[in-house]
This record gives structure tokens, C-alpha cells and sequence, in this order.
């Protein structure tokens, strides 16, 4: 039985990437580096990079012994909580990046990058962002390592400064498809002033990572309060637009894609070996188990794409997932209409997504809080039984 669950997951997994998408891994623990389960994922199952999540890091450090010895270490060092769990992050980050380092090779470092972010506590301040992801980055020390940096208005410029630094550099949090194209300009800023200044561009790295499921979390909850629930069941554009806002979203984004990294101002630094700016689906795991489990998989196939999922998307695309080439590009002109009718609702989808945007800063900073907290949990616990 394992070994057709094994089968099926590299037939399903690998055909993504026959489509020109590649899929990463949304989690990394310590006990799937040394138990051997992250290598094998690699080289059986196709997987291509990892996004490292606090939230379940949180859940590792607290539930495994395998973080004891390094931070009983730490402690007598005398470092504080929230450096222990930096330097924990960074010794699991560099072990990932090791074991992805043969795809980082194999694919002329197109994939194998290992995510680490910055703290959410500086996403409105570019400057702390700036000291913090060159400082991870000096840390880590591996060249497939990406920084995570949170794509807010404010960290433009920093995004810009470090991929012109030629840092790796992972946005995230981006909901709107100005903010994307904000980061997208950004890139190409970058590569230009490399190349105005005879700088390599061809090893440098980025993914903007558009972020999906939350938005139809949001969404649907603003479309039922337009719900007139003595109405007919049949008659109303709220019922019609549930659950399909965040595909629609992220396929109008897609298409400012196809736009930016296209023309003559691309095709310059193409000559000079660079590469797009991928387009990474974020946050692809459904939240609502009304909708189909791989709905957030299936639709957003398309070349120079990256899909992260979390481990249990993984296991439903795997079991019954179906892939078919650029469904990103299918039925576009839906989705553009499918946005505008949210005003006929007066739903604004600006400030939506600036919610969403907050939102999602609040659940990072709470999540990487925690993280600090489960090293102080774990401290307080070896001290008190040493």
C-alpha cells in the first residue's frame, strides 16, 4: 500500500512540474531533516523547495526532544529566548538547504531554495528589514536560501535594495494585484541597476508569493452579509460569488505576469541571463471544508509558477488531483468580471485586501511570538529537570 501511495504521489506531483509549476513544501522540522523524510520527498516525490512556517515550527519545538540538546546549549550560552529560537530556525534552515542543494544544482538554481523570514514585527519598517534579512542571510550562509520579506508599501524600497544586493528574496503577504505589481517593478529595478553597473543577474532568485485561500476566508464572510436570508435560494450574486474570489484573484495576477516579463525593456536583461520573478501560490490549503480540498491546486496550474502546500494539501492533491496544463489562464476575462461585480455588492476589494494585508501581519507576528514562547516553555522545562 505504501508503495502505490508512493507511485500515485509521483505521478500527480511530477506532472505539475511537467507543466513548467513546481511544488515546494509549506513546513520544516527538525525530526523530517534527521528522520530522512524531507530527502525523500525530494528524491521521490519531486519536491523542489521549502517555505519554513513558525506556526508549525511552534508545534515541533514543543512536541519533540530533537530541539533539547541545542538549546540546553544555548541556555548556557546565555542567549535570550528569542535568540535561541533564531538560532535553532537557522541551523534547521541550513540542514534543508543542504539537502535541496542537488535540485538547486540540477535545475541551474532555478529551484531548491529554503525560506527564512524576517521578523513580521519590522513590516512596516524598511530599514530594520533591510539590517535583518542581510544579517539571516550572513547567518545561514548557504547560496539556495531565500528571505522571506513581507511585500508591504513600505518594504518596496527594501526589497528592491536587497535583490540589488543579490540577496534571494521570497515576498510574501501580497494580496493585491498592485502590491504585486509593485514587487514585480521592484525586481526589475533591481536587475537593472546590476546590470547598469556590470553586476551578474543570472543567479539571482525571487518568487512574489500571492496569497490565495485567505482571501476567499474574508470574502465569503462580507459576500453572507449580503445574504437576505428570507430571499429565494436561487436568486442572489452573493451565493454566486462564494468561494470565487481568491482564483479569480490570483488569475488577474497571473496575467500582470504574462504582461511585466514580456517586451523589450524584459527581454534586455533576459540577454543578460535573468530570469522572471516567479509567481508563487501562498496559503493554497483550503480553510473551509465546504470547498473541495485541492480546489486551491487544481485551477492555478501554469508555467513559472510555484505552488507551496501545506502537508495535508499535498497528501489530498496526491490521492485525487487532477492536472491540466495553464488552467492559471483559463477563463480570464471571468475572473476580471468576477472582481468588478464586488462592487455592484459594495464590497471595495482595495480595502479588502489591505485587511487581508494587516490581517496577515497580525497572524505572522502571533505566530512567531509563539515561537519564542515555545523556547521559553522548553527552556524553563530542561532547566527545571536538569
Amino acid at each position: 500500500m505504501a508503495n502505490h501511495a508512493t507511485d500515485t504521489q509521483q505521478r500527480s506531483l511530477l506532472q505539475l512540474r511537467s507543466c513548467g509549476q513546481s511544488y515546494w513544501l509549506d513546513n520544516l522540522t527538525r525530526d523530517m531533516i534527521r528522520d530522512g523524510e524531507l530527502k525523500r520527498r525530494v528524491t521521490e516525490e519531486g519536491l523542489s523547495g521549502v517555505t519554513s512556517n513558525p506556526s508549525t515550527f511552534q508545534k515541533a519545538i514543543t512536541g519533540s526532544p530533537a530541539y533539547d540538546d541545542q538549546i540546553r546549549t544555548l541556555v548556557t550560552d546565555h542567549l535570550s529566548d528569542r535568540e535561541i529560537f533564531q538560532a535553532v530556525m537557522v541551523e534547521d534552515v541550513q540542514q534543508a538547504c543542504d539537502i535541496l542543494l542537488p535540485v538547486y544544482r540540477d535545475t541551474d538554481r532555478l529551484d531548491g531554495y529554503v525560506s527564512l523570514e524576517v521578523s513580521p514585527h519590522h513590516a512596516h519598517d524598511a530599514a530594520r528589514t533591510i539590517e535583518e534579512a542581510r544579517r539571516l542571510h550572513g547567518l545561514v550562509n548557504r547560496p539556495n536560501l531565500m528571505i522571506k520579506v513581507p511585500g508591504t508599501s513600505v518594504c518596496v524600497p527594501a526589497i528592491e535594495t536587497l535583490l540589488y544586493e543579490g540577496l534571494n528574496i521570497n515576498i510574501t503577504l501580497l494580496f493585491s494585484i498592485e502590491h504585486y505589481q509593485a514587487v514585480a517593478e521592484a525586481y526589475l529595478r533591481a536587475l537593472e541597476r546590476r546590470v547598469g553597473e556590470d553586476k551578474p543577474v543570472d543567479g539571482l532568485a525571487s518568487v512574489a508569493s500571492f496569497f490565495v485561500s485567505r482571501v476567499d476566508t474574508l470574502v465569503d464572510q462580507l459576500l453572507t452579509h449580503r445574504r437576505d436570508p428570507d430571499g429565494p435560494d436561487s436568486d442572489g450574486l452573493p451565493n454566486e460569488l462564494m468561494g470565487q474570489i481568491a482564483v479569480a484573484n490570483a488569475r488577474v495576477a497571473y496575467k500582470y505576469f504574462n504582461q511585466i516579463f514580456a517586451g523589450e525593456r524584459w527581454s534586455k536583461l533576459v540577454r543578460r541571463g535573468a530570469r522572471v520573478q516567479r509567481v508563487l501560490w501562498a496559503s493554497t490549503g483550503r480553510k473551509n471544508p465546504a470547498y473541495r480540498d485541492v480546489g486551491y491546486i487544481e485551477p492555478l496550474v501554469g508555467r513559472d509558477t510555484v505552488n507551496t502546500m501545506p502537508e495535508g494539501t499535498i497528501r489530498a492533491f496526491a490521492d485525487h488531483g487532477r492536472v491540466l496544463a495553464d488552467t492559471v489562464e483559463a477563463n480570464v476575462d471571468d475572473a476580471l468580471e468576477t472582481l468588478r461585480r464586488l462592487e455592484h455588492l459594495g464590497i471595495d476589494y482595495r480595502c479588502a485586501t489591505v485587511q487581508l494585508e494587516n490581517e496577515g501581519i497580525q497572524q505572522f507576528i502571533e505566530a512567531y511570538d509563539g515561537c519564542v514562547k515555545a523556547v521559553k516553555q522548553k527552556r524553563e522545562q530542561l532547566q527545571s529537570s536538569a
